[in-house]
């Protein structure tokens, strides 16, 4: 206590940037030490690029593969942190009773869901320029506009976040976990990540595009391969999604 008779220093809770960014440095610490997340969010996509780009697997048409590749797996990026590793996190801390504490605490629950948010940012800035180094060493030749990168992985970011955490505040944890790497592995193949969605069936390349991961991939290729302007199309589709997923987060997403 001081002279005046007050403590110091003064009780309460710090004030609530403070509180969100402890909260997201701490939510970005848990992800990045644990080693299922960095196999889905680091490793697989390192090796699918490194992969594809040096051994003649998958058909990309012309040009270098790691032009085709280095985009999709940006893509792929994304969804690994944003869906399938948020998904994963978010459902065994509901399930352990982690949520319901941090609910209680000072930090509001908009305040936490944010902190997340932070980390998955952080976390896909962190990939992104992994993946970058990687595929110019491979010989990518990236084009187009940074803006318009910019704005495809954010919407994409947003709507995969929506999506992961609709699964993990609905589904038990044991069946998000399979659910999310079962969504996973069917978008890698299905999603135009590494196989051109002009390689399947005409019926099934128009119900393939309107998915998100291909939407962003798809997206993100037009931009850094060939260079065009804003692609309005792809925004449209993970603005769909986006709004879709975390409206319906905001409104299922059960804290128990």
């Amino acid at each position: 206590m001081t002279a005046t008779g007050t403590y110091s220093p003064q009780p309460g809770a710090a004030p609530l940037v403070r509180m969100i960014a402890a909260q997201a440095v701490l939510e970005t610490k848990m992800l990045l030490r644990n080693g299922e997340q960095l196999l889905l969010t680091v490793i697989i996509p390192t090796l699918l690029l490194v992969l594809f780009s040096t051994v003649d697997v998958v058909d990309t048409g012309d040009g270098a593969a790691v032009d085709f590749l280095a985009p999709g797996v940006f893509a792929l990026a994304v969804m690994s942190t944003a869906f399938t590793g948020q998904a994963i996190g978010t459902g065994f801390e509901r399930r352990y009773g982690v949520l319901k504490r941090l609910a209680a605490s000072p930090l509001p629950r908009w305040g936490l869901m944010t902190a997340k948010t932070l980390s998955v940012l952080v976390t896909e800035v962190l990939q992104v320029v992994l993946l970058t180094v990687i595929a110019l060493m491979l010989g990518w030749d990236p084009q187009g506009s940074a803006l318009a990168v910019i704005a495809l992985l954010a919407l994409g970011t947003a709507a995969f976040s929506g999506l992961g955490l609709l699964m993990a505040g609905t589904l038990k944890a044991e069946a998000t976990l399979a659910a999310a790497n079962l969504v996973f592995l069917l978008l890698l193949v299905g999603g135009g990540v590494v196989v051109p969605l002009d390689k399947f069936p005409e019926a099934a390349q128009d119900v393939l595009g309107l998915l998100p991961i291909a939407a962003l991939s798809e997206g993100l290729r037009d931009v850094l391969q060939h260079g065009a302007g804003m692609p309005w199309a792809d925004l449209g589709i993970l603005s769909a999604w986006a709004v879709a997923g975390l409206a319906a987060a905001g409104r299922f997403f059960r804290w128990e």
